[in-house]
């Protein structure tokens, strides 16, 4: 039997919109221009901050604070859905083992012992609360909506977005909650904060069908297509960007009427920004009454980091983050900031980007040089350096 045959309705309820509402100022908003990435700065910076980077430049610590991936696999119903969400969550973990997470999974092993909602309630509970490193919460499965309350369907007891929300409040870490289930608009509301990202596959509770979005989000994380930005690694933002337009392409090629569209939020607003808001990695509607768009939080947590993202300490990856959403602020106000001083201020942050961007290949550089200058070693000239002196050292 198809998928399509065994689609099923969830229980009715009143449209809860969540997302931005589109301002009628025409033409396209450049204000919420994403965060340069570190490693793709224009040549000329580089240059700029050469000399400032000498031998001195912070190496990166040894601290390898590793995410934590808890993937939730709900009550099927049936077995085709089974079978649809033991792949989701077997590609999740096969991206977090490439990634060198910490993962575990719930819903898929046998029901004997405590019920799924504890058994997740225990991981959370379990999971440091402050740290650098990400905690992602992965929910594969159907929801619910009774007009009050959304909630993921678990064997056993449900989840709902309430309860979520009230194991997630001692976390002062990066979070990012991934829920693919049909009726989970009303969790991006419910979950919003600042330093979260929140993505449901529904804009409303009242999406009450199969969702598609998790299986394609799973593929699109790991993804190298999905790398809109050519920076070498895939952001949650692309990811999700990418998963949404095969969900869009999906309904589509089968002339079936969408009912699913997904949202993303990571700015705490609890508005979220729909994915045919976005060129590229930016968002370039305007939103009505000129509140703040989405993705620059989302583009920045990576599970698969490149080369270069590696090279970076967690202290050095913290400023960056910090640095490229102090850039998007700032050119948000524009409007409102004289220009000399909108220039100054740019020019300051995109220095400091520079020279984060460099530190990794100048320690490279400097690796097991003796004696470096401005930032560079010398290639040998054979003779033995000497001090003022003349004594050969």
């Amino acid at each position: 039997m198809g998928i399509a045959a065994l689609e099923r309705t969830r229980l009715s309820g009143p449209t809860h919109p969540t997302c931005h509402r589109e301002a009628t100022v025409p033409g396209d908003s450049l204000h919420h221009q994403q965060g340069l990435r570190a490693s793709r700065l224009p040549r000329f910076l580089a240059v700029l901050v050469l000399p400032w980077v000498v031998a001195t430049v912070p190496a990166a610590t040894s601290e390898t604070e590793s995410p934590s991936i808890l993937i939730v696999a709900g009550a099927a119903g049936e077995e085709a859905y089974a079978k649809i969400f033991r792949q989701t969550a077997d590609r999740w973990r096969q991206t977090a083992e490439q990634a060198g997470a910490h993962w575990r999974e719930i819903g898929l092993g046998d029901t004997n012992g405590p019920s799924d909602l504890d058994r997740l309630e225990g991981l959370l509970a379990n999971e440091p609360k402050q740290s650098s490193a990400e905690l992602w919460l992965v929910l594969i499965g159907h929801g619910t909506f009774d007009g009050r309350e959304a909630r993921f369907n678990l064997r056993g007891p449900d989840l709902s977005a309430s309860t979520l929300a009230g194991w997630l409040k001692p976390f002062q870490r990066p979070v990012a909650v991934l829920n693919s289930a049909s009726s989970s608009g009303p969790f991006l509301n419910v979950l919003s904060a600042p330093g979260r990202v929140i993505v449901t596959a529904t804009r409303s509770g009242s999406e009450q069908n199969f969702a598609r979005l998790g299986s394609y989000l799973a593929e699109a994380i790991a993804d190298p297509k999905a790398d809109l930005d050519k920076d070498g690694q895939t952001s949650l933002l692309e990811a999700f960007l990418m998963a949404a337009r095969q969900v869009a392409e999906f309904y589509q090629t089968e002339g079936r009427l969408a009912t699913e569209h997904a949202l993303l939020d990571d700015n705490g607003d609890g508005l979220g920004t729909p994915a045919d808001w976005f060129r590229g990695v930016r968002a370039v509607r305007r939103a009505e009454g000129g509140a703040s768009l989405d993705g620059l939080r989302a583009h920045q947590l990576h599970l698969i980091r490149s080369a270069p993202e590696q090279k970076l300490s967690p202290a050095q990856r913290a400023r960056r983050d910090e640095l490229e959403q102090a850039i998007a602020r700032l050119r948000e106000a524009k409007a409102q900031i004289a220009e000399d001083d909108y220039y100054r201020q740019l020019e300051k942050l995109l220095l400091e980007l520079a020279r984060l961007a460099e530190a990794p290949q100048a320690r490279e550089r400097l690796a097991g040089c003796d004696f470096p200058v401005a930032g560079n070693c010398p290639k040998p000239s054979g003779k033995s350096p000497v001090d003022a002196r003349g004594t050969h050292l």
